[in-house]
Order: structure tokens, then sequence, then C-alpha cells
């Protein structure tokens, strides 16, 4: 047997490829004595070593039950890692199962051997000097918890890692990224062994420190005194890596400019941390944590400003707090100079500095106490920019909506997608635009596009700048009537012209860019209305019609439809605007809960189509006022007005709308308790649906009578068949992503499972539904379903809770049988209303 090194007895036993030396701690005290403070930094080492083979253990074993890293492991059993750090020492006890007078041992071998690497292996090295000091924190850093907590993970991570640990907090010019650096640097140093060193780069300045300088800085931070600096820069460097080397130190690199600056100042230093903050976000380093700072958000920015203004004044005022907040954009500059405005002017309301606010041209000068100012902080990025970057900055003041896509921008600039995406890429990485969360999107922040719209104004030429406006205008529109006309059962053959990039090819790509370019195309609907672009407008509206059937909101349709209809009256187009008009009608009673205004709408459209000879058009107005006359409390009246829509689209022949009306009437029928019939002529529908599914967009259609028909065969009683019939709809649906109609479906299957028995499953189907449900009158059915649902499976408190929800939403919809429900929940809540109309 070799000389281990140990004496006293002891037997070797194979364990893998592991050979077990079962010896006991005192062979350790008779090698190394009892004076372990005074022991060479192996004796650590050999402990650990010691006690991972007592286990038993291999090192990567001991590395997966503590986090600690097998280099970490390995370089500490051969003594080559000198320091362990505390939190590292606790996370091996632990791991190693070390009974409590062990690990005392263990703890104090490890506190001994950070003695002698500092005292005896480098007596000379200097103490951390005053040169790199952190800053003083001045304001408390609010609403970034969770960024912090980032943080210090990274920290604890740097402990136990024989790596150098890189973290790059990056963001907006204004969004706080030193406060958080500094609040880290005070929190965390205590973490580190030799402290904290912060240096600004001063990245943003005309000559940003170099990393010659920078080293010379950090060196001094170390306490090194200015003879002892070596003169030649590759000496300094290595001097400098040298001490890093030999520290555990938190070293936060503020304001970097880009990578180059960043590298030099890097190397291998077991427990040390770098925390670098730029407007860049640094793609090219090397970091193994990132935190990209976002603005904060309307709760945080209150907080903010109360905290710099005052919490009393907030208090007093919470809804001109919140107006300031969102008019700040949410960052935290402006925030903090807002905050300032208000403290030093005690016989200001917030509502009078938010009043200021309002008015974009002045807003960023508003923002501004003392020496700071949000326009300046903006500019310092902006005036880094390339010359194709600040063009793009500016003139995504003229895209309608708060993001925008490579097609978008190269619309703007007039330059190829691929030169537009270049020009995003840079501003995404000088933070100046952000990263959106769907893939291919960027961001604007609401300040910068205020800055951005000013430096239009003063950079670009004003005739330049209208016909820019004028292209993206049409395009939009042009683009968004293409899209629209990929749902449309009458017309999907329909060609449309556009100039510029074609985003939208097939249907798919249609259902993904008009949701995503909402904002846009909308923007730009409102621009051509109040331009007198008629036409224009009128085709956006028209293009519509069928893509809004599952899609959409009625405040969004009101807009459109009821902008059409102005559009077609205008141009007077008697048929157009009886279309519109049912549309508008469609929306307030569908989506809006406004049966009245409904109704009213409705008077017209039918005058309109009488006046227009338009058949198809009156067929529809009896379609939708059939519609209303049950949301009214009338079904009978209801079903008399869809047989006559039902007559009134076969006498135009219009397949389309008749079989839509057949199943309506089965609906209506359904209402007033006639299955049979309901269910006779919903199959006719049906029939017809499957029979001509292949043609554009019929098997949506499909989808849309097939719950209808499922609802009255659960009624039936056939429930087997009803959920059938709901698989194969939600099936369309999905396919053609309109989750309204899933939401449709998973609420008729909840109730059919109901009806089973089914309890868990159908509470699942409900809460699905609630969560895609945009009519207000379903939610409230939802609702209360799902509270008989828990009451029967004995939850009485969720039930309650339910009901509470229903209750408030019953306010938002003012309809006789949403009345009813309303007196129901109360009764069944003991709340006292008055009855229903």
């Amino acid at each position: 047997m070799p000389d281990n090194g140990f004496r006293g007895s002891g037997t070797i036993s194979p364990r893998g490829n592991i050979v077990l030396i079962e010896r006991s701690p005192e062979d350790f005290r008779t090698r190394y004595g009892e004076g372990l403070g005074r022991v060479g930094t192996t004796a650590f080492g050999d402990f650990l070593r010691f006690y991972r083979l007592r286990a038993p253990m291999t090192q990567e074993e001991l590395a997966e039950r503590t986090g600690v890293s097998v280099r970490a492991i390995s370089d500490m059993e051969r003594g080559r890692a000198r320091s362990p750090q505390r939190r590292t020492v606790e996370l091996l006890s632990d791991g190693l199962g070390l009974s409590e007078e062990d690990a005392r041992e263990f703890t104090g071998l490890a506190r001994a051997g950070r003695r002698t690497a500092v005292v005896e292996e480098k007596p000379d090295l200097p103490r951390l000097g005053t040169a790199c000091a952190l800053p003083p924190v001045l304001t408390e850093l609010t609403g970034r918890a969770a960024e912090q907590r980032a943080l210090d993970g990274f920290a604890r991570d740097a402990e136990s890692s024989p790596r150098l640990q890189i973290a790059v907090v990056h963001g907006p010019p204004g969004a706080g990224k030193t406060a958080l650096a500094v609040d880290a640097g005070h929190r965390l140093a205590d973490r580190f062994a030799n402290g904290c060193l912060f240096l600004d780069l001063r990245g943003m300045d005309p000559e940003p420190l170099t990393a010659e300088r920078a080293v010379h800085r950090l060196l001094r931070g170390f306490g090194v005194d200015e003879r002892k600096i070596p003169s030649d820069h590759d000496d300094r460097l290595a001097f400098y890596r040298s001490l890093l080397r030999d520290r555990a130190v938190l070293l936060v690199l503020d304001n970097a400019a880009n990578e180059a600056q960043v590298r030099p100042l890097l190397t291998t230093s077991p427990g040390s941390m770098v925390l670098v903050t730029s407007r860049n976000t640094l793609a090219g380093l090397d970091a193994r944590h990132r935190v990209a700072l976002e603005l904060l958000d309307g709760e945080r920015a209150v907080e903010l400003l109360g905290v710099v203004a005052g919490a009393h004044r907030v208090v007093a005022e919470p809804q001109a707090a919140r107006r300031v907040a969102r008019l700040c954009g949410g960052v935290p500059l402006a925030l903090l100079i807002a905050g300032n405005r208000l403290a030093s002017r005690p016989q200001w309301s917030i509502a009078h500095l938010a009043d200021q606010l309002e008015d974009e041209r002045h807003r960023l000068s508003v923002l501004t106490a003392g020496d700071l100012q949000v326009r300046t902080a903006f500019e310092i990025s902006y005036h880094q920019l390339t010359p194709a970057a600040s063009r793009m900055f500016r003139l995504l003041a003229l895209v309608p909506g708060p993001d925008t896509s490579p097609e978008l921008a190269a619309v703007v600039t007039g330059e190829p997608v691929g030169v537009a995406t270049a020009a995003l890429e840079e501003l995404a990485d000088s933070s100046l635009i952000g990263i959106s969360d769907t893939p291919g999107r960027y961001r604007g922040h609401d300040l910068l596009r205020v800055f951005a719209r000013e430096r239009l104004e003063r950079d670009e030429d004003a005739a330049g700048a209208r016909t820019t406006a004028d292209r993206v205008r049409d395009w939009l529109l042009a683009v968004a009537t293409k899209a629209a006309l990929h749902f449309d059962h009458d017309q999907p053959d329909q060609r449309v012209v556009i100039d510029g990039p074609d985003p939208v090819p097939d249907r798919e790509s249609a259902h993904r860019w008009l949701a995503e370019e909402q904002a846009h195309w909308r923007g730009a609907l409102r621009s051509a209305a109040a331009r007198g672009e008629h036409r224009k407008v009128l085709d956006v509206a028209t293009a519509m019609h069928w893509y809004s059937d599952l899609r959409g909101t009625g405040e969004l349709w009101r807009e459109v439809f009821g902008a059409g209809a102005t559009a077609a009256r205008a141009l007077g187009d008697g048929r157009a605007v009886a279309e519109q008009l049912n549309y508008v009608s469609w929306a307030l009673y569908v989506l809006s809960g406004q049966p009245r205004e409904a109704l009213a709408v409705h008077h017209q459209a039918a005058a309109a189509a009488v006046e227009a000879r338009y058949p198809r058009a009156e067929a529809w107005a009896w379609y939708y006022r059939s519609a209303i006359e049950r949301r009214l409390g009338s079904a009978e009246e209801g079903v008399r007005q869809c047989r006559r829509a039902v007559e009134l689209f076969e006498r135009a022949d219009y397949p389309t709308g008749h079989y839509l009306a057949l199943s309506m009437l089965g609906s209506m029928l359904h209402s007033v308790g006639e299955f049979d019939e309901a269910v006779a002529v919903q199959r006719r529908s049906v029939a017809h649906y499957r029979a001509t599914a292949t043609a554009p967009g019929n098997d949506e259609l499909l989808s849309m009578v097939l719950t209808r028909l499922a609802e009255s065969l659960a009624k039936s009683g056939d429930l087997p068949g009803a959920l059938e019939l709901l698989d194969e709809a939600e099936e369309l649906f999905r396919k053609h992503g309109a989750t309204t109609g899933v939401a449709r479906v998973r609420l008729l299957r909840g109730l059919a499972l109901i009806r089973a028995g089914r309890l868990g499953q159908a509470r699942e189907q409900l809460v699905s539904a609630l969560d895609e449900a945009r009519w207000t009158e379903t939610r409230i059915e939802i609702l209360a379903h799902l509270a008989d649902v828990a009451d029967e499976s004995g939850d009485h408190a969720q039930a309650r809770e339910h009901r509470v929800r229903a209750l408030a939403e019953c306010d938002r919809y003012d309809t006789p049988a949403v009345r009813r429900m309303a007196v129901g929940l109360a009764a069944q809540l003991g709340i006292a209303v008055g009855e229903p109309a």
C-alpha cells in the first residue's frame, strides 16, 4: 500500500472508479497539528477530499448536490483555490453531511486558508483605496425588487464559481441603470472578501475612458501607489490582471460605451463578479448574466414619484399622480425630475404639473430640474447613432402605433427591408427602441417618441415628412384591405395592389398582420377619415366585415364601421350606407352590450337598404334585428324577424346569408323551446356548409353553425352528439385562430358536461372559456355557471367569489336578461336590489 501521508489504521475499499480511504479526522490532525490557523492552504483541500471520499462521493456527485462546479471542487482539493468563500464552504459542508463539530472545523480551515492566502502568500498586496469608491445612494431605489433579486442571485453564483461572473445591465437612457448598480454595490460588497470598486467608463461622453486610463484608475482603486504602477501599457495591464486574479471583488463598470472598452478589464478571477451597465446591449460580450432594465409600470412609477415628491402628496392626488406617471412614460429619470419639481414647488398641485405635461410639444422642456434634463439624456444617445439609424429613429415618429415591423420600417424609410432591419437593430442595441415580445418586432417608448417627433421637425424637411406620412398611411390601408379580404366569403379573389412590401400573401399571414398591426392600420384609418379620403376608408371598412365576425372588440368595430358609414354617405353610396350601418348595429348589440342603441341604428340601416333597393342589406338588417329582439327580451319577435331574414336572403339569391339565417332561426327557436324545429333547420344549415366547406372561408362558417346545432342537441338530451360537434367546431376555430369561437365552444361543452355530472371537467372548460370571452353577457353567464359548479362541489367560498364578479359585470350590460341575472345573483349573495323592468 503506497504511503498516503497518513498514519494509523485504515482500509481501502472500491466504489466505482474511486478509492475510499477510510480514515478519521484525527489522522488529519496528527498530520497538520492542532494549530490550524498556521497551516498551509492545502489543509482545507485535503480535508475536503477526505470528507468527500468518506461520504463517499465523486467530485461530480458533490458538484450536483451543492451547485459548486466540478472545476471549483477540483481546484480547492489541489490547493489552487486558496480563499474559498463563506457561502461556498457552507454549501460544501451541507452537501457532505458534516456533523456540527466537523463543520465548525471545516469552516475554520477555510478561514485559516483565506488568512494564509492574504498574509503569507501576498504580504505586500495593497488594500483598496478611495480612487474607485462607490458613489452615495441619493434616492432610494424604487420599483426594482425583481432586478435586485436577480443581482443577488448573480452574486451567489460568483461566490461558488471558479470563473469570473459577468453581468450586463442595459436599458434606455434614464432607466436608472447606474442607480441599480450603485445600490447593488452597497448591498453586495460584503459578500466579496475584497470589497467593491466602481468606475464610470463615460461611455456616452465624446471621448469615453480608454482601457489604458481605466486600468490606471482601477489600480489606484486597489490602493497601488502611483509610483508602483508600471508605465508600459502591457505591463500595467498584466499587473492589474494579477491583482484581480488574487482577489474576490465586485467590480462595477458603469456607463460602458461598447464591448471593446470592457474586454481588457476582465480576467479569470474565482469568486469575483463584474457588473457592467450600458445603454447598449453589449451583445458581443461573453456575459453569463443579463438584465434588460425596462421602464417602470404604472404602480411602480407612482411609487417612485411619491418617494421623491412626498408620499402624502401622492395619496392626496392619486389620479393626478397616475397621470404624471403615465406622461413620464415610466422613465425613472423623468419621474425623478417631476418629483423634484413638485418637491421644490410645494404650492403646486400634482394636477398642475400633469396639465403642463399633457402638451406634448413642451413635455420634454417641462421635464427639467436644474442640470437634470430628459432631453439631454436622449440627445446623448441620439448623436451617437449612424446617419441611417438616426434617420430611422426620427421617421418612426410618423408610425401611428407603438411598435413596428421591418416591413413597416422599410416603408417609412423607403429602403429595402434588409437595410431597414439593420437600422432597427442598431436602435435596439442602443436601447432607443425596445425588442417586442413578438419576435421580429420592435417597440417604442412614449417619451422617446416625443423626442423623435422633436428631431423630425428639426432635422427633416417638412414636405418630405408629409410625403413619408402619406406613403405610410396608404401602405397600411392597402395592406389592411387586402388582409381582410382573405376572410371575405363574398369576394375572396378581389385583387389589391400594394405599393411596397406585401406581408399578407395568404390567410394565415393576413390574420397575424391584422392582429399585430391593429394600432397602425386603425391609426391610418383615422388619419384618412380626418383627411376626407372617403374611398380608402370605405374600402377598408367593407373588407373588414367577415374578419370582424370572430375577432376584435366592440370599440374597434364601432369606430371602423362608423367611419365606413360616414364615408359611404360622403360618396353618395346608399348600398354601402346600409351595409355599414348594419355592421355598426351588430357591434353595438353583440360586442358592446347596447341593444337599444343597436335597434336605433338598425332602423336607419333598414331604411337605407329599402331606399337603395338592396334586398341583401335589408335581409341582413332583419337578421341582426332578430338577435336584438332576443336581447331585449322578446324571443318570439326574434323568431318572426329571423323568418323574414331567411325569406329575404332566399329572394336575394344569397346562399351564404340564407343558411346563416336558417342557423340563427334554429337558435331563436331554441330560445322559445321549439327544439325539434330548431335542430331540423340547423341541420339544413350544417349540411350546406359541409357541402361547400372547400369554398374560401366556408369552413369557418361551418364552425359557427356547428356550435348552434350542438347547443340545441345538448338541450334535447343528445349529449354525445353535441360533444362530437363541439370537438369538430373547436378544431375549425383553432385552424383560423378564432379564439372567441373557441371560448364559445368551451362554454357549451362546459354546460353539456354539467348535465352529464362531470363537474371537474365542466369547471375546466368554463374557466378556459372565461379567459377568451369577449362578450360581457357571455362572461356573466360563465361566472354564474362556475358558481353553481362550485356550490355543487362544496366550495361555497369560491361560488360566492364567482357571483360577486358576475354581479360586477352586470353593471356593464343593460338588457332585461342581464337585469334578471343580476337580481338572481344578488339574491344568492343576500343583497337587495330592484326587480327587473
